[in-house]
């Protein structure tokens, strides 16, 4: 039975954050598009003109402009809204620099656009990119500096949104670095592109018009003509988004001026009260009170590390929202279990934070893991040294740590050439992810291609130690694949990307068969499909696995075999 089955009426949060992000592509798009024209000018200032008609063409058609300029209305009105709505502004870094720097855009921007569309349109001249250059690097620097600050304002600010958007996709860690490249590259060009045209123009006379109007107007006509008509719509622009914020600073104001007299309490198991306004959510509460409290999404219902267990005042409780009621759904969430960060009680309540033990409280307010949960189909290899007790007795200490780091050593480097990612060491034991950043298939065939490597490098070790050894090291190798969940685990500085589930148990359990077994690798069905590797020849059993019902079908891979998975 899951916490809620109410039908939410009306335009969701989440329709409104979707319209949101929507509208900020399309505003990114277009910067995108912005810079790589200015990019063109450093192949040269003709080949930057010829891009500019193209941008034109898509951007001052009747639905280009429809779109550009009703996604800059939107999303303005969305990010005022969403400002209204923060009841504390005691929020992460991130979260506080994302509206910093939104809030800034429109006070750059608006200068450039005066200065550059506004001021050609009512002169009657079509821009080009050497007038648009020369006004900026040549008649005013002041005002290209300025529109430079505001290119690394508006593209930090949308990278960040499509960072924070992006990261919880599974595809992203492999992706970003090559993000990351063109969002460095691509402003740099473009600010490369404009000063080197504007270098070439400052040494060269004037010997072109600044437009394409039927009569060709000098640069003395259009710096002055209609000039105070530029700065009456750049104003009236300033003061209308000024009006704006003002009207929400003052709402914001009114609005708290009245919930002093209407607030509730929110209690906490550690014996902590946090009285909020009625209309507060349970994570505004938590951090406007200095509690530790989770919220991997930032607060936005995309994820349930916020989540609480209602103690007292449950039949109260408002219904939860589409955003909230799905996300409660997939977890099955049982009664009395809310996202914090939706809900909004309207009178007082007993909460107890289900991922935040009581005596965790060093963690800081608003805290996030830079590596949450999610659920990912990998494989995993488990490794161990049979018989460790017997080979070191008599061996000294430093002996024992000579031969451990040797092995490690190659289970390491044997993973890491498999491109899988080393896990821990336990004890003599070693664990490892395949396809952590690629399909399952690919992470199959690392898995199967480092268990091989392996064992060919422990047999070198036992050649080269021979004279040293009581007895060959030999290792006890499992694999298995199926979905684990990923995240970042621990505590403190001791805290690791890592996996846990089923899937984990098996592989591990694999490894003991292993021993039982007296073989060297033992590889379970799903992972020798998924690697596609022929079986006619493979030794196979079907054994039982501790909480599963089905008994797990396994091949067994002798030593000898090992070779075909190199």
């Amino acid at each position: 039975m899951t916490a809620a089955t109410t039908k939410p009426t009306g335009i969701s949060e989440r329709s409104l954050r979707r319209t949101r992000l929507a509208s900020g592509l399309i505003m990114l798009v277009f910067v995108s598009l912005h810079l790589a024209n200015h990019a063109l000018n450093l192949i040269s200032l003709s080949a930057a003109e010829a891009g500019r008609l193209w941008f034109i063409a898509i951007w001052r058609s009747p639905p280009g402009t429809v779109l550009l300029y009703g996604a800059v209305v939107v999303h303005v009105a969305l990010v005022m809204r969403s400002l209204y709505q923060h009841r504390t502004l005691v929020m992460p870094a991130r979260e506080a620099l994302q509206i910093v720097l939104g809030l800034l855009i429109p006070l750059f921007i608006i200068e450039h656009v005066a200065a550059t569309r506004i001021r050609f349109d009512l002169a009657g001249i079509e821009p080009t990119y050497e007038s648009v250059i020369r006004g900026l690097w040549i008649d005013s620097p002041a005002n290209g500096l300025r529109q430079s600050i505001a290119l690394f304002i508006i593209w930090t600010h949308g990278c960040i949104g499509v960072h924070f958007w992006l990261r919880y996709r599974s595809w992203y860690n492999k992706a970003a670095p090559y993000l990351l490249t063109v969002a460095i590259l691509l402003p740099v060009l473009a600010l490369l592109g404009f000063a080197d045209t504007g270098r070439v123009l400052e040494s060269e006379p004037i010997q072109s018009s600044y437009g394409r109007a039927v009569e060709p107007a000098p640069a003395r006509h259009l710096r002055e003509a209609r000039l105070e008509d530029v700065q009456t719509v750049k104003y009236t622009l300033y003061g209308a988004f000024a009006a704006t914020l003002l009207s929400v600073i003052g709402l914001r104001t009114r609005r708290s001026w009245r919930e002093r007299i209407d607030q509730i309490e929110v209690r906490y198991p550690g014996g902590e009260t946090v009285r909020v306004p009625r209309g507060f959510s349970v994570l505004e509460a938590s951090r406007l009170g200095g509690i530790p409290h989770y919220a991997v999404c930032g607060g936005k219902g995309r994820c349930s590390t916020c989540r609480v267990q209602v103690i007292e005042g449950v039949s109260k409780l408002p219904p939860p929202e589409s955003t909230e009621l799905a996300t409660l759904k997939r977890i099955g969430a049982e009664p009395g279990v809310r996202l914090a960060c939706q809900l909004r009680p309207s009178g007082d309540i007993s909460v107890v934070p289900l991922l935040q033990p009581s005596n965790e409280g060093i963690v800081p307010v608003g805290s996030q893991q830079t590596n949450p949960g999610r659920e990912q189909e990998i494989a995993i290899l488990f490794c161990d040294i049979r018989s460790f007790t017997m080979l070191t007795e008599a061996r000294l200490p430093y002996d024992i740590v000579f031969l451990l780091n040797r092995y490690f050593a190659i289970v390491g480097q044997a993973v890491e050439r498999s491109g899988g990612r080393l896990d821990k060491f336990i004890g003599d034991g070693a664990m490892a992810l395949f396809g952590l950043n690629g399909s399952a298939e690919e992470g199959c065939r690392n898995a199967l291609k480092a268990a091989a490597t392996i064992t060919h490098e422990m047999e070198r070790l036992n050649e080269e130690l021979a004279g040293e050894l009581s007895m060959p090291i030999r290792v006890a190798i499992g694999v298995h694949a199926g979905p684990a969940i990923i995240g970042a685990m621990g505590y403190g500085t001791v805290k690791n990307l890592t996996a846990i589930g089923d899937t984990v148990n098996v592989a591990s359990r694999l490894e003991t068969i292993a021993k039982e077994l007296d073989a060297t690798i033992v590889v379970s069905e799903p992972t020798i499909r998924l690697a596609g590797s022929d079986t006619e020849t493979l030794e196979s059993r079907e054994i039982a696995i501790r909480g599963r019902v089905e008994p797990l079908r396994v091949y067994i891979i002798p030593q000898e075999l090992t070779v075909r998975f190199v």
